[in-house]
Parts: C-alpha cells; sequence; structure tokens
C-alpha cells in the first residue's frame, strides 16, 4: 500500500487520543504497515492534542512533513483549519466535528472565532474535500470521536480498513458499559442517512 498520511487533532478531553488509537489498531487488524505518535502535552489544561498516523508498506517514520497529511481528522474547528492550512495537501480530505472549544484569544477578543464558512472558503481554493459531522443529541460528549469515525468509515476515508478491523480496535480499548455505549453509538450513525 501507497503511504497514506492521517493528521488528528482536537482539544485535551475530547477524545483525539482514543480515536487516534482506535485507527491504529484498525490498520494494524487490517494488515497494513502502521507508524504513530502523538502529542498529549497539553491534554490536561485543554491545550491542543495532536497525533500523526501513517499507514503504508514503506513507512518507517510517524513524522508527517507539512503539506503532506492525506487526511486530517479534527474534534474542533479552529484546530481543523489550523491542520489544513499546515499539513494538509492540496485536494486532500478534511473531517472535522463541527464544534467549538474557544482558544483564549477569541474568549478574549483579540481574534475571530472561525465559521463553518471559513472553513469552506479556504478548502475550496485548495481542492480539499470536507465532511462536517455534528450529532446534538450526544449522551455524552466525549463520544463525539465516535461521531467522527463512523463518519471515517461511512465516507471511506482511510483505504482498505473495514468496519470489524474498527470494532476489533475498540473491543481492544474499551470494556462493559464504555463498550456497549461507543459500539450502539457507532451502529446507530451507520444506519442513520444525515447528521441529526
Amino acid at each position: 500500500m501507497k503511504a497514506f498520511n492521517i493528521y488528528l487533532t482536537g482539544v485535551g478531553g475530547q477524545g483525539i487520543g482514543m480515536i487516534s488509537e482506535i485507527i491504529l489498531r484498525a490498520a494494524d487488524y487490517a494488515g497494513h504497515r502502521v507508524k504513530s505518535v502523538d502529542t498529549h502535552g497539553l491534554a490536561q489544561r485543554g491545550g491542543i492534542v495532536v497525533s500523526r498516523i501513517r499507514i503504508g508498506d514503506h513507512v518507517f517514520s510517524p513524522l508527517i512533513p507539512g503539506g503532506q497529511a492525506d487526511l486530517v481528522i479534527s474534534l474542533e474547528r479552529h484546530e481543523a483549519l489550523r491542520a489544513a492550512g499546515a499539513v494538509l495537501r492540496d485536494g486532500g480530505r478534511l473531517i472535522y466535528y463541527n464544534t467549538v472549544w474557544q482558544p483564549l484569544s477569541v474568549r478574549i477578543n483579540e481574534a475571530v472565532e472561525i465559521s463553518e464558512d471559513d472553513i469552506l472558503i479556504y478548502c475550496r481554493k485548495r481542492g480539499i474535500k470536507i465532511v462536517s459531522v455534528f450529532q446534538a443529541d450526544l449522551a455524552d460528549i466525549r463520544m463525539q470521536n465516535m461521531v467522527v469515525l463512523a463518519e471515517i468509515h461511512r465516507h471511506r476515508l482511510i483505504p482498505n480498513i473495514n468496519l470489524h478491523h474498527y470494532q476489533e480496535a475498540m473491543q481492544d480499548l474499551m470494556f462493559g458499559t464504555m463498550l456497549e455505549d461507543n459500539q450502539n453509538l457507532l451502529d446507530k450513525r451507520l444506519v442513520s442517512t444525515t447528521d441529526c
């Protein structure tokens, strides 16, 4: 398999580490060579969290050079636009959870909040395809990552990984009620045809 580069970003507490680990293990279950690295330093303070995953036969490092990510997965709008500008290649794919965890600069009125239109305008200029995701009725906002994972699978954003690979990875990482709730959300999301 040709190298496929995935850059994941969000804010501490949103579940970037979990979705990253699920994708990493799913790729392994699918028989791919895969490398990954995470940056969790600011996670406990609501800071930016980043994970990088590279899948492919000739991948020897998890680092993704600027402008060479094939897919950006973001759990927050500001981080979606920031990552698209820094690492996503022209013509790449961006999937993001349409919520805002305002950076300090926005909260103190030194910067303007990023809108959906800001992302759309930027991505159109570079031929980037967008999947915007939101679900209003989540029982637990920490499950936003499962909503995004369902749409990653639905849109086949990561090549050669099937649903059962993601499910096996989830079974490695979760158990009991946590596994059951997340699996139910994933299943319901996959049978629905529109965002809630």
